[in-house]
């Protein structure tokens, strides 16, 4: 995807902020929309349809997780990647944007080379690669890549993107054990800085969604998928 093609939607109410992430991704070659709350954010959304948005937490209207969750419910935007940008000390809101849907943040204050960094790393991955497999059969678990769909004992689920990317790496080869270095780098990218919780997070909801017994938790070592 070259980077004129690429469209970033910025959604914050702090025009400060919006001008500073503005003139930095311009720069870079990307296109850019922008938006002052969430409710704005998913009519630029659902029209402009974007790559990938970058999502303030704290603004007034809507919030940027019931904006996020709001966004992985639009089936037009299936393939979407959201970063939030939080507060340093909002730690709570990180863990927050995890569960709602949210692929990676990014802490305020912003420093360019990290932002762009991260931008980068993240649209690598708008296609996903964690796999050659197209489709992929685990026991009562069918995935079909291409066509982004999930079967689970014969009923569809509907997975966030990183959810979908993560089951899929497990579930590629039953039984191995994916260390989680290895989980980071293959799902979220090896130039991407996220916390540890990160893959908890994510495997806590795959949990929740299609069984605990088929994520094993290997201690000190990572996660494989068991049938």
């Amino acid at each position: 995807m070259k980077k004129k093609d690429t469209r970033i939607l910025l959604v914050d109410d702090e025009p400060d902020i919006i001008e500073i992430l503005t003139y930095n991704l311009s720069n870079e070659g990307y296109q850019i929309e922008t938006a002052i709350n969430g409710r704005d954010a998913l009519e630029k959304a659902n029209d402009w349809k974007p790559h990938l948005v970058l999502l303030d937490v704290m603004m007034p209207e809507m919030d940027g997780i019931e904006t996020c969750e709001q966004l992985r419910k639009n089936p037009r935007l299936s393939n979407l990647v959201i970063v939030f940008l939080t507060a340093r000390s909002e730690d709570y809101s990180q863990v927050a944007g995890l569960e709602a849907g949210a692929d990676d943040y990014i802490t305020k204050p912003i420093k360019p080379k990290v932002l762009t960094s991260k931008i980068k790393a993240a649209l690598r991955r708008f296609k996903s690669v964690n796999s050659n497999n197209d489709f992929i059969e685990a026991g009562d678990l069918v995935i079909n890549r291409e066509e982004y769909k999930i079967i689970y004992k014969g009923k569809d689920i509907i997975l966030p993107r990183k959810e979908f990317e993560l089951v899929s790496l497990l579930a590629s080869k039953p039984q191995k054990v994916f260390e989680r270095e290895e989980i980071l780098n293959r799902v979220w990218g090896n130039e991407v800085i996220v916390g540890g919780r990160t893959i908890d997070v994510h495997i806590r909801k795959l949990r929740e969604k299609i069984g605990d017994q088929h994520f094993k938790t290997v201690k000190g070592v990572g996660y494989k998928y068991v049938i």
